[in-house]
């Protein structure tokens, strides 16, 4: 008999294992179900991800971390897998493209295999990157992408297209009760300030002085959501019918240009930063935007919290951070989404 099945009849706490639990997402996930009267365990191999962010949940009785990389089999009894592992900036996943892909495609592979032993529902957390640099605006979830198969960003877009396949093969073959979401620019407290992706980047900069580096002229849009909103889709999503497996587009349908961006950082910090430009890197997108059409309507969810509030609670993060000494924004490839 599954675990499911003896909660089903006995009820009690459930057992939730977050894969990249000590990342910026992962993070605020597990607090998220501790708060929420759940066990949690915490897998995380700390290659981007760190444990002060989740230093203040460690002395919870409910929360039990396992330094782990899951793209080697895990033998645990689970009643839900949310697998969030996989480097997310380009700075961090070009790094070793090689292990990028493997993460993407043998840790799903390990963990639809936990899910079918243990009977555990299991939620992947994709990316808007599966969209490419979209011919479609907004992007809906029957949009098929543009992607380049042998590009830089290849390892982390095809990596993460793989395993939707996996999952839905899975669920196809083996009747696994999945979640797709694919997630769309998030920010907040507990974003690595090395990450080279914009919100980090600009704050970064502008807060030690250094020219805020944007790549391309600026007009470019990406759409930012706050952590505490994805968190939320992402639990709803969860938490809803079986029969809504996805993939659900989780993001902010206000577009921002990148330049305003800038502007809104800078002038919130009272910073004196310069503006500075550089070419666009390879396959970087000129528009990102979801549709958020099935999120509204099969989760009742949409974005709360506005630009200018995330990015003051975000500032605050990294003001309070950089008092100490910790990692200056990335020069190479600053800028990225």
């Amino acid at each position: 008999m599954h675990r499911r099945e003896l909660l089903d009849r006995f009820g009690g706490r459930k057992r939730c294992l977050v894969t990249g639990g000590a990342g910026f997402l992962g993070s605020h996930l597990c607090e998220r179900l501790l708060a929420m009267g759940n066990d949690v365990l915490c897998v995380d191999n700390f290659f981007t991800g760190n444990r002060a962010n989740i230093s203040h949940l460690l002395q919870n009785p409910h929360f039990e971390v396992m330094r782990h990389d899951i793209t080697f089999p895990i033998y645990v009894e689970v009643d839900e897998i949310y697998n969030l592992a996989c480097p997310a900036s380009p700075v961090h996943y070009q790094h070793d493209p090689v292990q990028t892909a493997k993460v993407s495609v043998h840790g799903a592979i390990n963990m639809l295999g936990l899910a079918k032993r243990t009977g555990a529902k299991i939620l992947q957390a994709s990316t808007s990157e599966v969209y490419g640099d979209p011919t479609v605006h907004p992007q809906t979830e029957d949009y098929r992408g543009n992607v380049n198969p042998i590009g830089p960003r290849a390892c982390y877009d095809e990596g993460k297209r793989c395993a939707e396949t996996l999952f839905f093969d899975y669920h196809r073959q083996h009747d696994l009760r999945i979640r797709v979401m694919r997630i769309f620019n998030t920010y907040g407290p507990r974003m690595h300030p090395a990450d080279g992706r914009v919100v980090s980047n600009f704050i970064v900069q502008a807060l030690q002085g250094e020219p805020i580096t944007i790549y391309g002229d600026g007009s470019q849009t990406r759409s930012f959501c706050y952590v505490d909103d994805l968190i939320e889709g992402m639990i709803r999503l969860m938490n809803a019918p079986d029969e809504v497996t996805g993939p659900i587009n989780l993001g902010n349908p206000v577009e921002t240009r990148v330049l305003e961006l800038a502007e809104k950082i800078r002038d919130y910090l009272g910073s004196s930063s310069p503006i500075v430009f550089e070419p666009l890197p390879v396959d970087d997108p000129i528009q990102r935007c979801p549709d958020i059409t099935r999120a509204r309507t099969m989760l009742e969810w949409e974005p709360r919290v506005s630009l200018e509030e995330g990015l003051r609670r975000t500032v605050d993060y990294f003001a309070e951070r950089l008092t100490a000494p910790a990692p200056a924004a990335v020069k190479v490839g600053a800028g990225k989404v």
